[in-house]
């Protein structure tokens, strides 16, 4: 490894501000910042006509959202990542506070969500999740800069010029992959960037054409840089030597598919132009 060439990991404190024996993290402000962003986007999204809901709905949308996140995002952590220790301790997996929380659990989740929303206002099930897609991509990059900060879900050892020592003991003497950066910039910063611009092209106009573009476009390059991230300690690599989160990416790159060319310009229902 060259050493010479890592960048000083910024350690930053993980506690943004106490109030008494109330610490308040990065990675929980994160989450904050991530639903107001969200709010922001689909409020301008019902302002377009492209969200079929209120201000009132949105907020609704937004609260189902939240609750499926943590609920969804621990299971699919219990379940995908770290079965066996919950079965020998079930009560653990009530345990948020202690950390792991599934992105692809936490998806699930929200699309729990995104139905019920739109079976109680009796709005077009594929309208609410194409106004979801868009706008739950700039809270990816704040949690993964949430991650950052907290120093967890580093890189796999590398060499290159922008490598960083990440505290811990875990994460060992060697110099790594940011990967959380990476993720941050690919998955949340770039795919937002890449849909909001495109979200009037023509071939998206139909219903869930916007959200099968995420669930490919995120699968895709959260796939490939799974490569510069450190398996789970407890998984390491599984079948063909790809992750766990790999599999789950190919999940939703296969769903996506489907679900584009399922959805073809000629279907029944309004388009999604102001």
């Amino acid at each position: 490894m060259n050493f010479l060439l890592e960048i000083a990991y910024p350690a930053i404190d993980p506690v943004f501000f106490r109030i008494g024996p109330l610490a308040v993290r990065w990675y929980g402000l994160s989450y904050v910042v991530a639903f107001l962003i969200a709010r922001f986007l689909l409020l301008r999204l019902s302002k377009e006509r492209r969200l079929p809901l209120d201000q009132a709905g949105v907020s609704d949308l937004l609260f189902f959202a939240m609750i499926g996140t943590v609920v969804g995002g621990r299971l699919g952590y219990v379940l995908f990542y770290n079965r066996d220790a919950y079965v020998e301790n079930p009560l653990e997996a009530f345990a948020v506070w202690k950390g792991g929380l599934s992105f692809h659990g936490g998806l699930s989740g929200v699309a729990v969500a995104i139905y019920a929303t739109a079976r109680k206002y009796k709005v077009p099930l594929f309208r609410v999740m194409d106004a979801c897609s868009l706008s739950a991509t700039p809270g990816i990059l704040c949690v993964r800069l949430g991650n950052f900060i907290n120093a967890e879900l580093w890189g796999r050892p590398s060499d290159v010029p922008w490598a960083m020592r990440f505290p811990g003991r875990d994460a060992g003497p060697l110099t790594r992959h940011p990967s959380q950066l990476y993720e941050g910039l690919a998955e949340g910063l770039f795919l937002f960037v890449v849909l909001w611009a495109l979200r009037k092209a023509a071939f998206l106009q139909t219903p869930g054409r916007i959200s099968a573009a995420f669930l490919v476009g995120y699968g895709i390059l959260r796939f490939f840089l799974e490569y510069t991230r450190e398996p789970d300690a407890q998984l390491g690599l599984l079948w063909l030597g790809l992750s766990m989160g790999q599999f789950l990416c190919l999940a939703m790159i296969s769903v996506g598919s489907v679900l584009f060319w399922s959805r073809r310009r000629t279907e029944s229902g309004p388009a999604l132009t102001p």
